[in-house]
């Protein structure tokens, strides 16, 4: 299966913050949107991305003083991003994801933001296909 079938399933949204928001504003719109992830850009041009981990990772460095700390301090810059394309298949991105030990991925088409898969939507289809397949072997050995 390809990515651009899974983010045709669960849509194309991409939530995104700028990179000057505090990191209390940051996890509060998270909260809110009830997601893990969000894009970083700045005037329509990607910076990066930040996440529930890196949330947790500046509180443990710094013992919970977040003052004066910005999405810019904790991100994933746009220069160190692994992303994936709407043709790649999903269990190379799932492989990539494990791999990496990354949880969300960005889907670039033609150097623009397509969407963005967590590891929960590639294996969500891996489980679909997978269940698809064996459907059809019982079917056959029938």
């Amino acid at each position: 299966m390809e990515i651009r079938e899974i983010l045709k399933e669960k849509g194309k949204d991409v939530m995104s913050i700028g990179s000057d928001v505090s990191i209390a504003d940051l996890a509060a719109k998270m909260k809110e949107r009830k997601i893990g992830a969000l894009m970083v850009e700045d005037s329509g041009i990607l910076k990066g991305i930040v996440t529930e981990r890196d949330i947790v990772i500046i509180i443990a460095n710094t013992g919970g003083d977040l003052r004066g700390l910005q999405v810019s301090d904790i991100m994933v810059k746009s220069e160190n991003l692994i992303v994936a394309e709407p043709d790649d298949l999903s269990d190379h991105v799932m492989a990539m994801m494990i791999q990496k030990g990354i949880r969300h991925m960005p889907i670039v088409e033609n150097g623009a933001i397509a969407g963005v898969v967590s590891i929960r939507d590639v294996v969500k289809a891996h489980v679909k296909t997978l269940q698809t397949q064996a459907r059809f072997l019982s079917e056959f050995i029938e």
